[in-house]
């Protein structure tokens, strides 16, 4: 049965994923010829899929499964940005962590499938051999649905080069942070396989138009993969590889080439509906990210009037109904966009439920409050103005209230064209505002974009760390540093990781977290509780979702120790990689400094 519903929703995941395709902005597209491009996909597809029906033949725990399936793996790394742009669902779920699912439409709980999965089955010899098999079955057909995809869909410049960049951004977030491959570790060298498979498929299509065009971008692009490659051999080793240096002198220049490239070719122009901006040189600027794919149609592209009537009523305490409460009360310019307390005062002065998280970025998630529960920022604004305990104010009628400040009149008029009879252009508005408080100008950023070189070794160590040994970055990943997921950027992770009650360590926290969204039947969820972004948590310290450590320092030694489970807590659906980090004094040292380079408020005027 099980087996049945992942079928099911490999077919709606194939069914629902149909990216749209925009106007090429040259006729250069005729000199390129594609096909040996979709052949060399389609080839490593099918080898992936051989090589996993050769696994299915071998015990699970054997010597030779561990060399077939790292032969797999290759193969699928090969065709892998193809694929899973064609079909990002399915893309997504055969190389996905080895979590189970639970279905949107029947609320099934699916058991883990994919790469991830047989991973750990192989290597840690902890599944049923029933089961594995299962596991390589259901794996192999998600495989044919993307080598169906590959087959039965041309390779255009708009796919290419999008596929392209979303490879770019699982080699910096994901194959060299351990994501990908969290038991066998073998991401470094799958980051060799994917950045050698781009210069191979860049020589079989519009390398010529580019040696033809500019033949030192060419020489230029082919020698900076050379030595990113090189790079990578020279340490393989997953605790000790020099991440900050390889993605800093490395992998940047090979994106800073690949914007270069596709300008060059005048191939494709790009397209604002994705979460990229493609035209900037790395994923580490201030304007990497494209704000409006993470904003609901209805709100996006807004004025720079509605901008500004939505900071006003920020600061306004008239939009909730006993009038002592604004967006401001929670959210202080002043203290990163956060309120430095473990748990704010609701409209009655009685403590919240959970701790303030900072605007600052906010904007770049696609889920919203600790539990999840709102999908988008207006929804999460909504839900402000509904709670009976915070402005208890219906959308459905206009807070009056704030038009005794006559200045608001024409603000209206301005951004909406009149006062409207509902609350709704005010949650637009202020969600407007919210979406500029945008930082990406950090110590970090300008140091990994080159801009400055001011990192101290510590702070190095401590990047490495977050990228590596720590695991931070499986979780909270890179460069937006929360739990939206790349490359597609339209899920946010949630996680069990066992929060305690005190910082003496000695209770579970009783908080269920995501587990009320399914009338708590789904165990999985008990205590699961959204990601949150590590920048300028520096400033938004007390942390967690209970505000229950006051320090760094304290957070640092939790997951350090193996979040609840490594307390000793039942947490049988914990979803932390290990029991122990194994960090010593002076890694969870550097790790508290590195975080402290992410530390950004310049977000713009402040009242």
């Amino acid at each position: 049965m099980n087996r049945l519903l992942v079928v099911l929703l490999v077919f709606s995941l194939s069914c629902k994923q149909k990216p749209k395709e925009s106007v090429i902005a040259s006729n250069e597209q005729s000199k390129v010829d594609w096909k040996p491009v979709k052949d060399y996909y389609l080839k490593h597809i099918t080898d992936a899929i051989t090589a996993l029906d050769e696994l299915s033949k071998l015990p699970m725990t054997s010597d030779g499964a561990k060399v077939v399936f790292q032969k797999a793996r290759i193969s699928f790394k090969k065709a892998e940005s193809y694929a899973s742009y064609l079909n990002p669902g399915v893309g997504h779920r055969a190389n996905g962590p080895a979590l189970p699912v639970v279905t949107d439409d029947s609320q099934k709980i699916l058991l883990p499938v994919g790469l991830q999965k047989i991973e750990e089955s192989i290597y840690e010899g902890e599944e049923s051999e029933t089961r594995y098999k299962e596991e390589v079955s259901i794996t192999i057909g998600m495989l044919k649905n993307l080598q169906n995809y590959i087959r039965d869909r041309e390779v255009t410049p708009q796919r290419f080069f999008i596929a392209t960049h979303q490879q770019l951004m699982r080699i910096i977030s994901l194959s060299i942070s351990g994501f990908d491959t969290p038991v066998s570790q073998l991401g470094l060298n799958e980051t060799i396989v994917s950045l050698e498979s781009l210069k191979e498929v860049y020589t079989k299509s519009i390398g010529k138009i580019i040696l033809n065009k500019n033949q030192e971008l060419d020489l230029q692009f082919q020698n900076n993969i050379e030595k990113a490659v090189g790079f990578v051999k020279s340490n393989t080793n997953f605790e000790t590889f020099d991440r900050y240096t390889f993605i800093r002198q490395y992998m940047n220049p090979i994106t800073r080439d690949w914007v270069a490239i596709r300008k060059e070719s005048k191939l494709w122009v790009g397209v604002n509906n994705k979460p990229f901006n493609f035209d900037a040189p790395t994923f580490f600027e201030e304007d990497s990210f494209n704000v409006e794919f993470f904003t609901p149609a209805i709100n996006r592209n807004p004025t720079e009037k509605k901008i500004a009537l939505g900071k006003k009523l920020f600061f306004d305490p008239k939009l909730s109904q006993n009038g002592k409460m604004a967006c401001v009360t929670c959210h202080n310019p002043n203290k990163a966009w956060a309120d430095g307390i473990a748990l704010n005062l609701d409209k009655n002065g009685k403590l919240l439920q959970r701790n303030t998280p900072t605007l600052i970025n906010a904007a770049f998630q696609q889920s919203f409050f600790w539990d999840g529960r709102s999908p988008n920022l207006l929804d999460q604004i909504t839900s402000v103005f509904t709670n009976d305990k915070e402005f208890d104010s219906s959308v459905h009628e206009f807070s009056t209230e704030i038009l005794a400040d006559t200045t608001y009149i024409p603000l209206f008029k301005d951004a909406y064209g009149g006062i409207s009879a509902r609350n709704t252009e005010i949650i637009r508005a202020i969600s407007s505002y919210i979406s500029t408080l945008n930082a990406f100008n950090s110590k970090f950023d300008k140091n990994i974009r080159s801009e400055e070189d001011t990192f101290t070794e510590e702070e190095k160590l401590g990047f490495n760390l977050y990228m590596g040994k720590a695991l931070c970055a499986t979780c909270h990943f890179i460069p937006l540093t929360n739990g939206t997921v790349p490359p597609f950027f339209t899920e946010h992770e949630k996680e069990v990781v066992g929060v305690p009650e005190t910082s003496s360590n000695k209770t579970l926290d009783d908080d269920l977290g995501f587990y009320w969204r399914h009338n708590e039947e789904l165990e999985v969820h008990r205590g699961m509780f959204k990601t949150p972004t590590i920048r300028n948590a520096e400033l938004t310290g007390p942390y967690m979702h209970n505000g229950v450590y006051k320090s760094l320092e304290e957070v640092i030694n939790f997951y350090n120790l193996g979040g609840g489970g490594g307390l000793g807590f039942d947490l049988p659906y914990q979803t932390l990689p290990f029991d122990n980090l194994q960090l010593s004094e002076l890694e969870e040292k550097a790790l508290v400094a590195f975080i402290k380079t992410l530390t950004d408020t310049e977000v713009g005027e402040v009242y």
